[in-house]
């Protein structure tokens, strides 16, 4: 039971530094629909969005948060 406390205070502690990353992000105006790598097609009446860099990043990111969290817990 200790061990699922644990796992819950660390997600916990990383949705709450994603989303002051996000909130900060989007006061300076950064917009993660505009990268570079993101698609977008705009037909008469479809818009498709394919957002491979965004997908890309967050992937990345989660990796790394993942590998830090199970490393703490290995301690």
């Amino acid at each position: 039971m200790e061990q699922t406390a644990k796992i819950l205070v660390m997600l916990g502690g990383a949705l709450i530094v994603a989303g002051g990353v996000v909130y900060l992000l989007s006061r300076l105006n950064f917009n993660f629909n505009r990268l570079p790598g993101n698609f977008v097609y705009n037909g008469q009446n479809v818009t498709v969005y394919i957002p491979c860099l965004a997908s890309i990043l967050l992937s990345i990111l989660l990796t790394i948060i993942l590998n830090i969290i199970i490393r703490m817990m290995n301690k």
